[in-house]
């Protein structure tokens, strides 16, 4: 009995152990993010996550700590085999409390050669880049549109400029520098990194590896406030940026946001919190009327900065405007465009991004977004764009917001009181404000239905008996993969 007791508990608690695994891997192994994943139903999440067979991506880090891990747990139980039941089954119990700081343990262990390993890859990056004088690096960084801007500005130069970009999710400072040490050669003329951090120091760090001359905030919300502990505290590490920027260069300020604004207005006296500047400000997006149109702005200005004339730019940017109508977006521009079409950008005949579901449904996947400001500016895209039909939004609610969460997701309500007749949330940390915010809107009147659902099938079915042809979903955020192959049509 005790052995196969002893064979079921050793898949539970390895099952547990993988699950730690898969939310390190997750967050990017950041302390701050991992704790900021259980800001509310703690033990819910983490059962949730169990049954929904969560397993982190296999790399030689991740398997070596498999290993070890489960090599611990058998050596464990041989040792407390020969106890007494009841002492064996306390114990076997005990481990599964355990599993969390278990592996997390054992990630600490793991980390030491991979932080001998990132320093030594840093130091490679930084002497490469130091031996290329005449390169131009463009910084962008900010809490939301640093890949469109970075994707409209990379196209609209390669114009003109032999210019190399970082990849998708290569905005934390390994993966900018395995982009400059495997692809950046001496041939580029201009290298566009785009930089992400969660901690005060994270962009100074990136600028002293790329040494941009020229950045970009293109905006700044409450985006991770649970790991940088305050709002200043995110607008003081954006500004890094600035800061980061030598005597001669250039910075360029989102002028539709508020703490932009606040930053460009300061930098006029003085460079940071002190000293005088003397490099160059530029606004940029002051006349955009619709959210998300400045960063093709913002790519447009820095354009005209390096030289290109009107002409040039709106050569290119006619062809962005073609791709998108025609819906042939490469691997490379997808985001770009998407991004493009998200703006408003008055299309003839343009495919929109939306994919056949069924009933002649249009599904709108923004499952790639999880940012406050993204969530407002689609839904004023569907009153935009879609002006007749129901309009149904299904979403979680947002992470790692910290103390701001309530007040954003009380936001969130207002605006889909104001655009939307159904609003499927699928988890339960602010769902209460969200409802909260629905019910103040001034346009309250328009008796938004508000309702929590986690289940997949349940969704389908709410949405089923909701809508009628010719209705948009709008799928924000992460939304459970089980929802979208229920509703879109392959």
């Amino acid at each position: 009995m005790k052995i196969i007791i002893s064979f079921i508990f050793s898949l539970v608690f390895f099952k547990l152990f993988l699950f730690w695994l898969w939310l390190w891997q997750l967050k990017e192994y950041h302390l701050g993010r991992f704790l900021a994943h259980f800001e509310g139903q703690v033990f819910k999440k983490i059962i949730s996550a169990f049954w929904r067979k969560r397993f982190p991506k296999f790399t030689l880090k991740i398997i070596a700590i498999s290993f070890a891990g489960f090599s611990s747990e058998i050596f464990l139980i041989f040792l407390i085999f020969s106890k007494p039941d009841r002492e064996f089954y306390f114990f076997l119990l005990f481990l599964l409390f355990l599993a969390p700081i278990f592996s997390s343990f054992l990630f600490a262990i793991f980390q030491i050669p991979t932080i001998i390993w990132r320093g030594r890859i840093l130091r490679k990056a930084k002497q490469k880049r130091q031996s290329l004088e005449n390169l131009l690096v463009i910084g962008i960084t900010g809490s939301y549109g640093k890949t469109s801007t970075k994707e409209f500005l990379a196209t609209i130069l390669s114009a003109k400029f032999n210019v190399l970009k970082t990849k998708e999710h290569q905005n934390s400072e390994v993966g900018i520098a395995r982009c400059i040490l495997n692809d950046l050669k001496p041939e580029h003329q201009i290298f566009i990194c785009e930089m992400g951090a969660y901690n005060r120091g994270g962009i100074k760090l990136l600028c002293d590896i790329v040494k941009p001359k020229i950045g970009i905030l293109t905006g700044i919300n409450e985006q991770h406030m649970a790991t940088f502990g305050s709002q200043e505290n995110i607008i003081k590490t954006k500004y890094e940026l600035i800061e980061g920027l030598p005597e001669d260069g250039i910075a360029f300020f989102n002028a539709k946001n508020k703490y932009c604004l606040e930053l460009y207005q300061r930098t006029l006296l003085r460079q940071g919190y002190g000293g005088q500047a003397k490099i160059k400000k530029i606004l940029y997006g002051e006349n955009i009327k619709l959210a998300g149109l400045e960063n093709i702005e913002g790519a447009k200005a820095v354009a005209r900065e390096l030289g290109m004339n009107e002409e040039e730019i709106e050569k290119v940017c006619q062809k962005i405007e073609n791709r998108a109508s025609e819906g042939s977006e490469g691997e490379d521009e997808g985001k770009a465009l998407i991004a493009y079409k998200f703006a408003g950008i008055k299309i003839k005949k343009a495919r929109l991004p939306a994919r056949q579901g069924i009933m002649e449904l249009n599904i709108i996947d923004a499952t790639y977004s999880a940012n406050p400001d993204s969530v407002i500016s689609h839904l004023e895209y569907l009153t935009l764009r879609f002006p007749q039909g129901k309009k149904v939004i299904v979403m979680p609610c947002l992470i790692e917001l910290g103390k701001a969460s309530k007040e954003v997701h009380r936001r969130i309500g207002q605006k889909i009181a104001e655009v939307c007749d159904l609003a499927i949330i699928t988890t339960k940390d602010r769902f209460k404000e969200i409802k909260e915010g629905s019910a103040s809107s001034p346009q309250g009147g328009r008796k938004a239905e508000i309702l929590f659902i986690e289940n997949a099938k349940a969704i389908f079915e709410k949405i089923k008996g909701f809508c009628q042809p010719g209705d948009i979903i709008l799928l924000e955020s992460r939304v459970p993969n089980e929802v979208i192959k229920l509703l879109v049509i392959k």
